[in-house]
């Protein structure tokens, strides 16, 4: 039966049923990014069962800015401090990195295996939700970035867990405390946020800032609370409720085609993503040889995306939590920097050789 002959509320109804059903098997599986995850492949689901409903455009706004807002509570003084006092070496590891990640986007596009700026945000390795967002804005096609960013978050953390774990036999998927759904809050830095938020919300669309609804907040947020003017109070019950929002805003754009064209690609991307990793864990070891560097410390700084499974992996291993951070904190910031105008850049060349790549692009 076609979800279209439903009313819309139950529609609404089969969505959200879906979405918890799917983000509590892959938090039991202990899969990074179970919520958002879950949301999206519950959207792709009754999308593709004729459901026929989308986000809202001010809920996606709300989502993004708490997004933004929790990138702003990891950029620390600890985290600026520790890249301030090694930042040529942060620098030197991140911008290469990104080069190796373009490159491969430019091969995936030469290959035509993705369109142009697709497969760039696709394998830039930021925080998944920040680069969804960003690819959107850039008028990468959003889906396909989802796509082939939680197949690389996922991949990179099996991979980093297996290697953690014959390094210093670790438990074969590290694992995160648990959630505490109903803290208690504390009032005045939770409407510090929410007023972060809602300006962002208001401002975002009228800044002309590419993405302005996810990057104000995170700029102005994280400025603030390290000069310690503003304290960043996120429940997990709002973070829950925007990953959700953003998994189902990704999720309910997977038409038929699209999602049949993804599949297509799927193991061209892996061996992308494959070969992106053997790179980072090439570095690894010259940042061990040359920096003396502890191996595991230097594999989950190098290591190319996953910054919250890298963490956890991080937390429960005898590592340099603040080094492997700051070089992934480095890192992200980076790619928001630089990842706009080398997409750009990547894609004019692709596009004076294949011009009409675009044409293959599922719409």
């Amino acid at each position: 039966m076609s979800l279209s002959t439903l009313p819309v509320v139950a529609r609404w109804g089969v969505l959200i049923a879906l979405s918890v059903l799917f983000a509590v098997l892959l938090t039991w599986a202990r899969l990074p990014a179970a919520l958002l995850l879950g949301a999206m492949l519950a959207g792709i689901l009754v999308e593709n069962g004729g459901a026929g409903i989308l986000v809202p455009q001010l809920p996606f706004g709300f989502a993004q800015a708490v997004v933004g807002c929790m990138i702003a509570r990891v950029l620390t003084s600890t985290i600026l401090h520790s890249f301030l006092h090694q930042w040529p070496l942060f620098l030197g590891i991140s911008l290469l990195v990104i080069v190796a990640s373009c490159a491969l986007g430019w091969i995936i596009s030469k290959l035509r295996i993705l369109p142009e700026t697709t497969a760039i945000w696709g394998l830039l390795p930021g925080a998944a939700p920040a680069m969804m967002v960003m690819a959107d804005a850039y008028g990468a096609d959003a889906r396909l970035v989802a796509f082939m960013q939680y197949v690389r978050v996922v991949m990179v953390a099996i991979v980093a867990s297996m290697i953690a774990r014959l390094w210093v036999h670790a438990p074969a998927v590290a694992i995160a405390a648990p959630e505490v759904w109903f803290a208690p809050i504390h009032a005045l830095p939770l409407i510090e946020t929410l007023v972060l938020v809602v300006a962002a919300v208001v401002l975002g669309p009228v800044s002309r800032i590419p993405a302005g609804t996810f990057l104000i907040p995170m700029l102005v947020g994280a400025v603030l609370q390290i000069n310690g003017l503003v304290e960043i109070e996120l429940p997990s019950w709002l973070l829950t409720v925007s990953y959700l929002v953003l998994g189902w805003t990704i999720g309910l754009r997977f038409t038929r085609e699209i999602l049949l064209y993804a599949i297509r690609a799927l193991p061209k991307m892996m061996v992308s993503i494959l070969m992106l990793i053997a790179f980072c864990g090439g570095f690894a070891f010259a940042l061990v040889e040359v920096f003396d560097i502890d191996p595991l410390t230097a594999y989950l700084a190098t290591s190319p995306g996953g910054a919250d499974s890298v963490a956890i992996i991080a937390a429960s291993t005898n590592v340099d939590v603040g080094f492997v951070m700051a070089q992934q904190i480095a890192r992200f910031m980076l790619v928001l920097i630089v990842g706009p105008a080398l997409s750009r850049f990547v894609a004019d060349q692709i596009a004076r050789n294949v011009p009409n790549i675009s044409d293959k692009t599922p719409t």
